[in-house]
């Protein structure tokens, strides 16, 4: 028999002042409503910690996920203080290029699995299955070289 897992939220991860000010970030950077800029944060959080608590799982972040993920890395001091408190240690954000070492990037399927057996929703709007453009980096966070980043 499965053990249920309570459901988490991708809130409580962080102080109410930086949810706000990441959600505020992605807004600006990417021209989303806040609805969206919410859920595209929720879901960056979901994924970092599952990235932390199961750094055996090859994960990476579909596309939508990612912009959530770029904004919250380049608010240095926010994002060293999150990941210190979720993993101990600074997750490493190192792109992944197609043509390195013949590697393939990790299947989303696996990611949004971990997302789930880790407690969080998942959002199926932003991580769409079907996507194959994520990469894998240090400590399972990952990037897409799509978009041109």
């Amino acid at each position: 028999m499965a053990t249920a897992v309570e459901t988490r939220d991708p809130r409580s991860c962080v102080a109410p002042d930086v949810w706000e000010r990441e959600v505020r970030l992605i807004m600006r950077d990417h021209g989303t409503d806040r609805d969206l800029a919410e859920r595209t944060f929720g879901q960056t959080i979901a994924y970092l910690v599952a990235s932390a608590e199961r750094p055996d799982v090859r994960m990476g972040p579909a596309p939508s996920v990612d912009l959530g993920l770029h904004s919250f890395v380049l608010d240095t001091i926010n994002y060293t203080a999150f990941c210190d408190a979720v993993a101990g240690h600074y997750i490493h954000h190192v792109p992944h290029l197609p043509q390195e070492n013949g590697s393939q990037p990790p299947p989303l399927r696996e990611t949004v699995h971990t997302i789930r057996a880790v407690g969080f929703d998942v959002d199926h709007d932003l991580w769409d299955a079907n996507e194959s453009d994520c990469s894998q980096c240090h400590a399972g966070c990952t990037d897409s070289p799509v978009g041109g980043k």
